[in-house]
C-alpha cells in the first residue's frame, strides 16, 4: 500500500473527483447484492407455490431498474477514477520533462536517452494504472466485498458466512508472497526496457555509421540480444502474474465447497431454505471477483511501485546548477573577464582548466585556438555556465556570472556548438526557434549574414523544405550556418562559435567572418577554431595547451614571438599550398 501514500499528494489534488468516483463504486457494490436476494425469493416463491405472473414482473422490473442504475454509475465511476489517473500521467510527465529541462550536462553524460525515455512512457503508465486500477481494484475489492460478506452474515446466515470465509487468510498469505516477487522482477523487466530502448534510439540516430561500418548484422545480433532479455524478464513476472487467479480460483473453490456441505446441514436442520442455501451461493460468486480483484491489486500495486521508484529516484537527483536567491533578472552586458586558477571536470582528478586569465572587452572579438583538448571548449562551457565550482571568478559586466539568473544569461549569449543540432521541421523553423512568430525578413537577414541564404533558395521548397532529423538531409557546411543564423536571430550580447566554420571551405569562412563583424560592431563574439584564418582578425588570440594558456596577444604580436601559434600558422600555410598544387623550391 505504499505507494498509494506515496500518491497521497495527488489523490488530495483531485479528491472530488475520486470521491465522487468511489461513491458511485460503492452505489453500484449495493446494487449489486439486490439480484441474488430477488433469485432468493423467486425460488421459495417457486417452491412454495407461490409465484405469479405478476410477481415476476415485479423482480424482472425490479432487476432491469438496478441494471440501468448500475450502468449509468458505472459510466460516471470510470470517467472519474480513469479520467483522473489520465491527469498523473501529465503531470509526471510535465515534471519530468521540466526536471530534464533543468539539469546540467553532466546529467545527460551519466544517463542514457534510451532510459530517459522509459522512465517517461512505460514507468509512468504503470503509475497510471495504480492511480487508474489500482484504486478501482483496491475499493472495489474492499467495498464489494465487505458489503457481500455483510449481506451472507445478516440476511442469510452469520455461521455460514464464517465457515466459508476460512480459506481466505491463506489467499491473503499466498497473495503478498506474489507481491513481493513481483515487486522485484519487475524491476528488473522495467530495467531490461530501457536498454532496449536506449539501444533502439542509438541505432537509428547512428545507422549512416552502422552501414558504412558494415556492421548492421552484428548490431542486429545486439538487438535481438536486449530483445530475448526483454522477453526473458517479462517472462519471469508473467509467471509469478500467472499465480495469482488459480490460487484464489482454488481458494474460493475450497468456499464453494464448505458452503455447500454445510448449507445442506442447515438446510436438513430446519435452519436454512433451498432459496436461502442458493442466494448465498450466488453472493458467494459474487465474491469471486473482489479476491480475483484483491490479486490484480497486488500486481498493479507492485508495478506501480517498482516504477514509481524508477521516476522519484530520477527526481530526486538535485539540480546541480541553480539561479541564487536574489539573482539578477537582466540580461548581462559589457567587458568579460575570465579568471580561473582551477578547474576539473566532477569526478576527474585532472584539472581541465588552470591559470587561464584574460579580459575581453564589449565589442571585441577573441580568438581561441589550440590542439584537441587542450581546453577550448571547457572554457565556452564555464562562460555558459554548464559547470560550477571552480577555484576564481568569471564576470560578465559588473557581476559575476552566478549573480544572474541562468536564463538572462543564456539570453545574452549566442551559441554554435561543434556538434550542430538541427531539429526535424523545416528550415525557417530552426532558424526563427527562439522567436517561431518572426517575420520572414528578419530571418532572410540572418540568414544572409551567415550566408546560408542562396543555399535555401535553391532547396526543393526553400524555406519550408523540411531537413529531417537532426538535418540528416543538410551537408556539414549547411547545418553549421544555419546554427550561425539561428544564433543570429537572438542578437546576442555574446556570440561563441565553437568551432562552427570547420565545415565551410576558405573563402565563405571569410565571407561569414566579414558579415559578422560589420554587423556586430558593439557586440562581444569568441571563435574557437582549428584554422587560424578564423580568428586572424580577433582583438586578442589566445593559445591554449593541456589546460592553460601558453600564449596571448593579437596575430601579429603571436608572429612576431615566434612561438607555438607561430608554428602552427606556417604549418596551415605550408598544408594549403600543398593543397593548392604548389611546393616549395
Amino acid at each position: 500500500m505504499k505507494v498509494f501514500l506515496k500518491l497521497g499528494w495527488f489523490f488530495k489534488e483531485r479528491k472530488k473527483e475520486y470521491l465522487f468516483g468511489l461513491t458511485m463504486l460503492a452505489l453500484v457494490a449495493i446494487l449489486n447484492l439486490i439480484p441474488p436476494k430477488v433469485i432468493g425469493y423467486v425460488i421459495d416463491e417457486i417452491g412454495s407455490r407461490e409465484l405469479t405472473s405478476g410477481s415476476l414482473a415485479k423482480w424482472v422490473g425490479l432487476i432491469i431498474v438496478v441494471a440501468i442504475l448500475a450502468y449509468i454509475l458505472r459510466y460516471y465511476w470510470r470517467l472519474m477514477i480513469f479520467g483522473s489517473s489520465n491527469y498523473l500521467a501529465k503531470n509526471l510527465r510535465e515534471k519530468l520533462f521540466r526536471h530534464f529541462s533543468k539539469m546540467s550536462p553532466s546529467f545527460y553524460q551519466q544517463r542514457r536517452v534510451g532510459d530517459l525515455m522509459a522512465h517517461a512512457t512505460n514507468d509512468i503508465s504503470a503509475v497510471q494504472q495504480t492511480a487508474g486500477g489500482g484504486v478501482l481494484t483496491l475499493f472495489d475489492s474492499v467495498t464489494t466485498g465487505g458489503f457481500v460478506i455483510l449481506a451472507m452474515a445478516i440476511t442469510i446466515d452469520w455461521r455460514l458466512t464464517l465457515i466459508a470465509l476460512i480459506p481466505m487468510p491463506l489467499m491473503a498469505i499466498s497473495t503478498s508472497y506474489y507481491g513481493k516477487l513481483l515487486h522485484l522482477k519487475f524491476r528488473d523487466a522495467q530495467a531490461a526496457f530501457s536498454d532496449l530502448n536506449d539501444k533502439t534510439q542509438e541505432s537509428i540516430s547512428g545507422i549512416k555509421v552502422i552501414k558504412t561500418f558494415g556492421q548492421q548484422r552484428e548490431d542486429t545480433e545486439d538487438f535481438t540480444r536486449l530483445s530475448n532479455d526483454v522477453v526473458e524478464k517479462n517472462m519471469k513476472v508473467a509467471k509469478i502474474d500467472s499465480l495469482f487467479d488459480p490460487t484464489i480460483s482454488l481458494i474460493i473453490g475450497f468456499s464453494f465447497m464448505l458452503s455447500l456441505g454445510f448449507g445442506a446441514k442447515f438446510i436438513h436442520e430446519g435452519i436454512m431454505s433451498i432459496g436461502d442455501l442458493v442466494a448465498f451461493n450466488t453472493y458467494l460468486g459474487l465474491l469471486v471477483w473482489p479476491m480475483l480483484a484483491f490479486g490484480m491489486l497486488f500486481n498493479i500495486m507492485e508495478r506501480g511501485s517498482a516504477s514509481y521508484d524508477r521516476i522519484e529516484q530520477l527526481l530526486s537527483v538535485p539540480v546541480e546548477i541553480d539561479d541564487k536567491e536574489q539573482a539578477i533578472d537582466v540580461k548581462p552586458n559589457g567587458d568579460i573577464v575570465f579568471s580561473v586558477n582551477d578547474f576539473k571536470f566532477p569526478g576527474e582528478e585532472a584539472s581541465a582548466l588552470y591559470n587561464v586569465h584574460f579580459e575581453l572587452k564589449q565589442g571585441q572579438t577573441l580568438g581561441i585556438v589550440g590542439k584537441t583538448g587542450s581546453g577550448k571548449t571547457s572554457i565556452l562551457k564555464l562562460l555558459l555556465r554548464e559547470f560550477e565550482g571552480f577555484d576564481g571568478i568569471i564576470k560578465f559586466g559588473n557581476y559575476s556570472i552566478d549573480e544572474y539568473k541562468k536564463i538572462k544569461l543564456r539570453e545574452a549569449i549566442g551559441y554554435v556548438p561543434q556538434d550542430h543540432f538541427l531539429f526535424s521541421a523545416s528550415v525557417y523553423e530552426n532558424i526563427a526557434f527562439i522567436n517561431p512568430k518572426t517575420d520572414k525578413e528578419t530571418v532572410e537577414r540572418v540568414a544572409k549574414l551567415a550566408h546560408i541564404h542562396d543555399d535555401i533558395l535553391r532547396f526543393s521548397d526553400g524555406y519550408d523544405t523540411v531537413v529531417g532529423e537532426r538535418g540528416v538531409s543538410l551537408s556539414g557546411g549547411q547545418k553549421q550556418r544555419i546554427s550561425i543564423a539561428r544564433a543570429l536571430m537572438m542578437q546576442p550580447e555574446l556570440l561563441i562559435l565553437d568551432d562552427s566554420l570547420s565545415a565551410v571551405d576558405a573563402k565563405t569562412e571569410e565571407s561569414i567572418l566579414k558579415s559578422l563583424k560589420e554587423a556586430r560592431e558593439d557586440s562581444t563574439t569568441i571563435i574557437t577554431s582549428h584554422r587560424l584564418s578564423a580568428i586572424e582578425h580577433a582583438h586578442l588570440i589566445i593559445v591554449m595547451h593541456e589546460g592553460t594558456i601558453v600564449e596571448k596577444g593579437t596575430h601579429d604580436e603571436l608572429m612576431e614571438l615566434q612561438g607555438r601559434y607561430y608554428e602552427m600558422y606556417q604549418l596551415q600555410q605550408l598544408e594549403q599550398l600543398v593543397e593548392k598544387g604548389g611546393g616549395v623550391s
